[in-house]
C-alpha cells in the first residue's frame, strides 16, 4: 500500500503541474514529463494491493485508469498533432487524478470521523502537490541545459510553486497532529494512542518524516528561490535534487505512518 500510494501521487503530481509551465520548455520537456507521470502510475498499479474492495476503492481504480489512459494519449500525441483538443486530454488525466486522489483518502481514512477523512483528503492532495512540484521543478531546471535560452523566470514561477504547496504540506501536517492528539482514541487492536505514540520509540518514524520532509524540505527551497533570483539555473538545479530527494523521503514516510497511527501525516 506504501509504495502503491506513493508512486500513483507522485504520477499524479506530475501531471498536475503539465499545465503550470510554459509552453516554452519545448515539445520534449511535455513529453518527458508525460512519460514519467504515465510509468509512476503504471507502475504503482502493479503494485495495488488485493483485497481492497467497496464503493471509494472502485473509483479510485476507474479514476486512476482515466488518468492513467489520458496522459498516455497525451505523451503519444505532444508535438505530432490533436493540438485542438489537447487541453481536454490534459484536463481530463488532471480530473481523473484528483477524483483517485481523493477517493484513496476515503479508502484510506484511518479514523472513519469526518474531520480525519477530510484531513487524509487534504494530506493527499498536498502530498501529491508536494511531490509533483518538486519534480517538475527539478527536471525544469536540468532543462535549461537542453534549452539555455529559456527564460530563468519560468524556473522561479516553479519554484514559486514548490514553495507553495510546501506551506500547505506544513500546515495539512500541523492540523493533522492536533487532531490526531485531540481527537484520535487509543486503537481498538490495543495500540498506543497518537499522544503516546509522539513519546515513545516508536516515534523516530515520525521525526524522520518532520526532519527530512518537512524541514529539510523548507530550507532547500528557499535556498533555491535564493539561488533563482540570481539567476543560477545550476546551482539551482543541483539544490533541488536534494530538494526531492528529501521530500520523496518524507511522503513515504508519510503513507507508512498513515498505516502505522492512523494519521494523515
Amino acid at each position: 500500500m506504501v509504495l502503491f500510494l506513493f508512486l500513483t501521487h507522485l504520477g499524479i503530481g506530475i501531471i498536475f503541474t503539465l499545465v503550470l509551465v510554459s509552453r516554452e520548455a519545448g515539445v520534449k520537456f511535455f513529453r518527458f514529463n508525460a512519460g514519467m507521470a504515465a510509468i509512476l502510475v503504471a507502475v504503482g498499479l502493479a503494485f495495488r494491493p488485493a483485497g481492497v474492495n467497496g464503493v471509494a476503492a472502485a473509483i479510485a481504480l476507474a479514476a486512476l485508469l482515466v488518468a492513467e489512459a489520458a496522459i498516455v494519449v497525451y505523451w503519444a500525441t505532444v508535438g505530432r498533432g490533436l493540438a485542438s483538443i489537447r487541453p481536454f486530454i490534459v484536463w481530463t488525466a488532471i480530473g481523473g487524478g484528483l477524483v483517485c486522489v481523493l477517493a484513496q483518502a476515503v479508502v484510506n481514512a484511518g479514523d472513519r470521523t469526518l474531520p480525519m477523512e477530510v484531513l487524509t483528503m487534504a494530506s493527499f492532495l498536498s502530498s501529491a502537490a508536494l511531490l509533483g512540484g518538486t519534480c517538475t521543478a527539478m527536471v525544469l531546471g536540468h532543462w535549461y541545459l537542453v534549452i539555455p535560452s529559456m527564460q530563468v523566470g519560468h524556473l522561479q514561477s516553479m519554484v514559486k510553486v514548490h514553495i507553495a504547496s510546501m506551506v500547505v504540506r506544513v500546515v495539512v501536517v500541523a492540523a493533522a497532529i492536533f487532531a490526531g492528539v485531540a481527537l484520535l482514541q487509543p486503537n481498538p487492536a490495543g495500540g498506543p494512542s497518537f499522544r503516546h505514540y509522539l513519546t515513545s520509540l516508536d516515534s523516530i518514524f515520525f521525526w524522520q518524516r518532520v526532519l527530512f520532509g518537512l524541514l529539510g524540505p523548507a530550507i532547500l527551497s528557499y535556498l533555491t528561490w535564493e539561488t533563482a533570483k540570481i539567476r543560477s539555473t545550476q546551482s539551482a538545479t543541483g539544490i533541488l535534487y536534494v530538494d526531492f530527494f528529501t521530500v520523496v523521503v518524507g511522503e513515504a514516510l508519510a503513507k507508512y505512518l498513515l498505516l502505522a497511527t492512523r494519521v494523515p501525516l
